[in-house]
């Protein structure tokens, strides 16, 4: 367990009642003096009764908020000064919070549990989650061993810093972890082997996968402009030149086209940069305010 350092278990949960009868035991074993919260987010089942009868605090919302929404709450109610988070679903073993705990006392602000292959849903999930790693990690500039795992712990002072940001649905995991690096928080992440899921997942691989691109390019402008602008202004003017090359050597003539796409390279280029100068001064504004 944590030395000098108080931990609250947040485990946001939507009709995982035959989960939580197998999961919530063993957490209270492994951690009898520990603060655990379960965020009932807006479940049928018997959710509600089980928690009480195993003794743990219980936190529903009147309805379906997501995911993203429960650890919100459930963020806003811990009163440790650690967070652990954990999906309800059995995927997550609770064993592994001990090995979490221990590298986060190394010195890091967040600890990952990284699930290997052989724990992904899916090869199509794997594949998915391969791509989202790769671009989160080009993104933020560090290695990404899985932007959407749901298993992590975290210092809380800086968990909620940005509360604000993260999405009500499923994709938290990816703005939080974007949010920890570009902020120069450290992260360290360890590999876990996650069981299957009890029960039915919530999870569209279609809908939630757009979604997750999304929060990836909303938090990469957010904190790094220039690196989606630039790329994207580049192509505009690599196909602008082409296209002049291509025109001139056809027709001898400099056409409207080519002026649109000059013109369009150079405009996204400038608004990128003008992004870039906003990040900093929204980002040294909140550090001036954190001091």
């Amino acid at each position: 367990m944590m030395v000098n350092e108080t931990v609250s278990i947040i485990l946001p949960c939507k009709n995982e009642g035959k989960a939580l009868i197998q999961l919530l035991p063993t957490i209270k074993r492994l951690f009898p003096a520990t603060e655990v919260i379960v965020i009932n987010d807006g479940s049928d089942d018997d959710t509600v009764e089980i928690c009480r009868a195993q003794g743990v605090q219980v936190v529903s919302h009147p309805y379906g908020m997501g995911n993203g929404a429960a650890i919100k709450t459930g963020a806003r109610k811990a009163t440790g000064s650690v967070l652990a988070f954990l999906d309800a679903d059995g995927q997550h073993r609770p064993e592994d919070l001990a090995r979490l705990f221990a590298k986060l006392q190394e010195g890091y602000d967040m600890v990952v549990g990284a699930r290997n292959s052989g724990s992904q849903a899916s090869p199509s999930r794997f594949a998915a989650n391969w791509i989202y790693n790769r671009l989160a990690g080009w993104m933020v500039g560090h290695r990404v061993d899985d932007l959407t795992s749901g298993m992590r712990v975290a210092r809380a002072e800086k968990f909620k810093e940005f509360l604000y940001l993260l999405p009500n649905g499923f994709s938290y995991p990816t703005t939080i972890t974007m949010s920890f690096f570009r902020a120069g928080y450290s992260i360290a992440y360890l590999p876990i082997e996650a069981n299957p899921r009890i029960g039915k997942s919530h999870i569209s691989a279609l809908r939630d996968g757009a979604r997750f691109l999304l929060i990836i390019f909303r938090v990469g402008t957010l904190y790094s402009p220039l690196k989606l602008f630039v790329p994207i202004s580049f192509v505009f003017f690599l196909t602008a030149l082409g296209y002049y090359a291509y025109t001139f050597f056809t027709s001898g003539r400099f056409t409207n086209m080519s002026a649109l796409l000059f013109t369009s390279s150079v405009l996204i280029f400038l608004i990128g940069l003008v992004s870039e100068q906003i990040t900093s001064l929204l980002y040294s504004h909140r550090q001036n305010s954190s001091d």
